[in-house]
């Protein structure tokens, strides 16, 4: 073990043999560091922090602070857990969860960069891309494969779907669909069609992605009646997850189209 002696480190910690950890690091309590992990100097560890493997924590991050809830009771026993291969830029802030055995949870090969905060109870999946100054309230939820611009603004308990892109400095207090594009406040642009190429998504499936788009934002219809029509068709997999997720979508609903093509990005275009 690597480890600066200056840091100031819990001796119930359990860190794995091969963990660097910098310069006046503090670790409180029962945190569980995987193989290969870098703690970065001046980083805090507060509570339960559970790290899988490969991990990067840079300078000045926090981890597993008290969330910000004023209802929160400091004796409530919660945790944040973070997988494999993820980056986690300098001055980071990621809150333990508020409920009894909860937690807030960081995937695999995630890249969180500088100043980003992650509210209590937030969940993003794997391989998310979170510009600097990314704020997540609490109970928010992002999918896999998700790229949030900088400055982005999310207000709690909204989800963000897979593969969407999110342009800087939006502001967003509704779900934003899956492969979407989203800008400004509360407004889908189109389809995220680079991502999804990327993503390895064959042609057949990025077309019918295409028409459920065009059923939900420009058939006229409201989503109510968007979902009823779409019941009619057989849809593969990727059009039916879209749909399934606009089901899903709590009281405040999903994000509205923006009526531009400004992004680059035409859904009634051929792919």
């Amino acid at each position: 073990m690597n480890i600066h002696r200056s840091a100031v480190i819990h001796p119930s910690a359990q860190i794995a043999e091969d963990v660097e950890i910098g310069p006046h690091v503090t670790i409180e309590g029962n945190a569980v560091i995987g193989p290969g992990c870098v703690i970065q100097a001046n980083a805090v560890l507060a509570g339960v922090v559970r790290m899988g493997k490969n991990n990067l924590v840079g300078y000045g991050a926090v981890l597993g602070a008290n969330p910000q809830d004023l209802s929160f009771k400091h004796k409530t026993s919660s945790e944040v857990w973070i997988g494999d291969h993820n980056v986690i830029r300098e001055y980071c802030t990621v809150h333990r969860a508020t409920r009894e055995g909860a937690a807030t949870r960081i995937g695999h090969h995630c890249y969180l960069m500088a100043g980003t905060h992650m509210a209590h109870d937030t969940h993003i999946g794997d391989g998310v891309i979170i510009a600097n100054n990314g704020l997540l309230g609490g109970h928010v939820h992002i999918d896999d494969g998700a790229f949030i611009g900088g400055g982005s603004a999310f207000h709690q308990n909204i989800r963000v779907g897979r593969l969407a892109v999110v342009q800087g400095n939006s502001g967003f207090s509704k779900d934003i669909p899956p492969f979407t594009l989203a800008a400004g406040r509360n407004t889908v642009a189109g389809l995220n069609i680079i991502g999804l190429r990327r993503a390895g998504i064959a042609a057949d499936q990025r077309n019918e992605i295409k028409q459920a788009f065009k059923l939900l934002y420009k058939s006229g219809l409201n989503t109510t009646q968007a979902l009823e029509r779409s019941r009619q068709h057989r849809w593969g997999t990727e059009a039916a997850a879209f749909f399934e997720f606009v089901a899903q979508a709590k009281k405040r609903g999903i994000c509205d189209l923006l009526e531009t093509t400004r992004f680059g990005v035409n859904p009634d275009e051929n792919d």
